[in-house]
């Protein structure tokens, strides 16, 4: 019979920081600690992918954040359809094991339609008015009205945007209580995203970081009270490391530029025409694919690259598939970016000619991740004040755009993506035991064997 585990995920955690958070210090100290070699693109859904399967991205298909469907013409970014990811998650291992093993996924993405037993994740209403309702997505559906009527509403502005904070952490770790109560699944899956807002926004040799690790540590700290006292084995994880930056690669306004990516003009305001462009990239914190309409122009749209101040590496197919990053919905390029850079999605060569929702929240509209959407705007009076009465409008029912957040990339402090980075900024794997020898670091694929270790070793060894 399996042994009940629980996986927390803390995002950007890193030994440099375990010296401010008690807790999981000394869980680490009275375990074992290791350092996690992550997939490249260092991205949420990459890593996390990775994790699950124990596979690269050649083979389950999470290449990014996001990617360019060919097909469609369109760029998709944060689908959460678990069914984008190929090949066997660690549950469904276990289950050919155990066929009564059941699985809770809290918050880890690409969590719809997933063949786990519990799953809860983001999923806000998006109404006709222009309105966006804090939210969540649950299966079995009525999971999700029996959480939020005793925790209240999803504090979805608080997961995401520029009131991001300990909250929607908090409000996951208490709904992965109340899952674990009600339903005691084998295997429990925590995401908890506090660290790395503040990481990016502040950067990770801000003063105020250790006060955000000290308020993720207090939750952690909940969950290890919880699941200790229900004899659950447990591990964190974290799935990439947050390194400072100072500004951001513009690579889409240099192939505008170059002449290689076109626009469409609507009303003044321009939008990337991706499937007129001959290149175009797909920008991802410090990775950026690359998409070229005509193959005979990959070389040519390489070097080109190679030039761009900020650039560290420029990966061709071939390269791509040594990484096993291969997959169709790669670019036809990769880049890297230099270390203190990271990429915008910015092609617009004038702000006053920038898409309306540039300067909104909205995380599927935009051709690449935007962390600019951390930050109220500081060009703007009283943002705040702007911010609630735009909010009254829409509550009287009058369609007002929410155009809060900044066009300056170099607000942005920390960022991820690369995988070459020193030891105490790597993310990191904590077990209660060992259960195997396993070296001093990790692949991040390695994350499977280790769960499967917890669920099934009966004896194990005191690290």
């Amino acid at each position: 019979m399996a042994h009940p585990t629980a996986v927390i995920l803390v995002v950007g955690l890193n030994r440099s920081l375990l010296a401010h958070a008690p807790r999981l210090k000394a869980f680490a100290e009275q375990g074992a600690l290791r350092t996690l070699r992550p997939v490249l693109p260092a991205v949420t859904c990459s890593v996390q992918s990775s994790m699950l399967t124990g596979a690269p991205p050649r083979e389950h298909g999470i290449v990014g954040n996001g990617w360019y469907n060919r097909e469609l013409a369109e760029v998709q970014f944060w689908k959460q359809s678990n069914r984008l990811v190929g090949g066997e998650k660690v549950w469904e291992t276990a289950r050919k094991r155990d066929p009564s093993i059941t699985c809770a996924m809290m918050f880890w993405w690409h969590n719809m339609y997933s063949t786990v037993d519990f799953s809860v994740t983001p999923r806000p209403m998006y109404k006709a008015d222009g309105r966006k309702i804090p939210d969540c997505y649950a299966d079995p559906p009525e999971l999700r009205n029996a959480l939020q009527a005793k925790l209240g509403r999803f504090p979805l502005f608080n997961f995401w945007g520029p009131m991001a904070d300990i909250r929607s952490s908090r409000w996951i770790a208490d709904a992965s209580i109340e899952v674990h109560k009600r339903h005691e699944p084998t295997l429990t899956l925590v995401y908890l995203p506090h660290l790395d807002y503040a990481l990016q926004k502040l950067g990770p040799d801000h003063a105020d970081i250790p006060k955000t690790v000290v308020e993720i540590d207090a939750v952690c700290g909940d969950l290890i009270d919880h699941f200790d006292d229900r004899g659950v084995r447990l591990m964190f994880v974290s799935e990439y490391g947050i390194e400072p930056v100072d500004d951001a690669v513009h690579v889409n306004r240099m192939l505008r530029e170059e002449g290689l990516l076109r626009v469409r003009e609507e009303e003044g305001l321009e939008l990337l025409d991706a499937g007129a462009s001959q290149a175009f990239a797909v920008a991802d914190h410090q990775v950026a694919h690359v998409y070229v309409r005509d193959r005979d122009r990959i070389g040519g749209v390489a070097d080109f690259c190679r030039r761009i101040p900020g650039v560290e590496k420029v990966l061709d197919r071939q390269a791509l598939a040594a990484l096993e990053i291969d997959h169709p919905r790669a670019g036809d390029l990769l880049l890297v970016s230099e270390p203190r850079r990271w990429f915008s999605y910015y092609y617009w060569l004038d702000d006053a000619r920038a898409p309306d929702f540039a300067r909104t929240v909205d995380i599927h509209r935009k051709a690449g991740y935007d962390p600019a959407e951390l930050f109220l705007d500081p060009g703007t009076a009283a943002p705040k004040l702007k911010v609630a009465w735009k909010l009254f409008k829409r509550k009287l029912g009058f369609r007002t755009l929410l155009d809060v957040i900044p066009l300056d990339a170099r607000l942005i402090r920390g960022s991820h993506g690369r995988v070459e980075q020193p030891k105490p900024l790597r993310p990191v794997l904590i077990t209660a035991r060992d259960y195997a020898d396993h070296a001093d670091t990790l692949a991040c694929q390695s994350v499977r064997n280790v769960i499967l270790e917890h669920l099934f070793c009966d004896t194990g060894r005191s690290a």
